[in-house]
């Protein structure tokens, strides 16, 4: 059955059910855009400021550490502020019936279609910027050698309601998940 404005999510020829990737229709929550630019500035910011530092320390590479330094910055900061909206507009996710849907990436884009008869595992994850920001991840764990498709940057109660979901889900889906 196609749904308006996207393609059909599955087919069913004979017996077997076929997955087929497409759109994911979720965004992430709205919060996750200051948690990647928190975390993306420090990136930029905790090295410009160590060779900073380094520079009042060593007399002898002043220049060269604070050429570095400024160089980092100005090549470093606008791409770590930039990319957090980048983010926001690709990465989608979704829980339907029979799979786990996800996008992310921008120039490189992941696109994720994990079946729920193949899910080992679910698990959500808080790190400490994210819990400032209310936010969580959930982990779903295959047995694919691509590994764990994870969904960053939801509210926590909507991670934890999200997990729940996809163990109950999973427990009554047939299959090995191997």
């Amino acid at each position: 059955m196609k749904e308006k404005g996207n393609p059909v999510p599955e087919s069913t020829v004979g017996d077997s059910t076929e997955l087929r990737l497409r759109p994911p229709r979720n965004k992430v929550d709205s919060r996750a855009v200051r948690w990647w630019l928190v975390q993306t500035v420090l990136l930029v910011v905790v090295p410009v400021l160590v060779l900073t530092v380094l520079g009042l320390l060593l007399p002898g590479a002043q220049v060269v550490l604070w050429l570095c330094a400024g160089g980092l910055a100005v090549a470093g900061l606008p791409l770590a502020i930039l990319l957090p909206f980048w983010w926001y507009r690709v990465h989608r996710w979704e829980v339907t019936e029979s799979a786990v849907y996800t996008r992310t990436g921008f120039f490189w884009q992941e696109w994720r279609a994990v079946p729920m008869s193949r899910i080992q595992t679910v698990d959500t994850q808080r790190g400490p910027l994210e819990q400032v920001f209310g936010l969580a991840t959930v982990i779903v764990t295959t047995a694919s050698a691509k590994g764990a498709v994870q969904i960053q940057g939801l509210d926590h109660q909507l991670a934890g309601d999200l997990a729940q979901q996809l163990t109950e889900t999973t427990q009554a889906t047939p299959g090995d998940a191997t």
